[in-house]
């Protein structure tokens, strides 16, 4: 689950999930785009994930979205 993610990983996924590009986490995280890249992919290789709405329902259920969110 979410506890063998960094907190950088996970706060990458998270953002990924709300639809944010590599570009605007890395501008917002101060990382470069293919950082974020590296970590979303490294986060989404630990838990499983093949796909953003994939990592969008897991972040549902560790309750870093909800469904009303944007």
């Amino acid at each position: 689950g979410a506890a063998q993610l960094t907190p950088r990983e996970r706060q990458v996924l998270a953002l990924a999930a709300h639809g944010r590009t590599s570009t605007a986490i890395g501008a917002q995280m101060h990382l470069s785009p293919k950082t974020v890249d590296t970590y979303r992919h490294r986060a989404m290789a630990k838990l499983g994930l093949d796909s953003i709405p994939a990592a969008v329902r897991w972040a549902i259920r560790e309750g870093l979205m909800t469904l009303d969110d944007d």
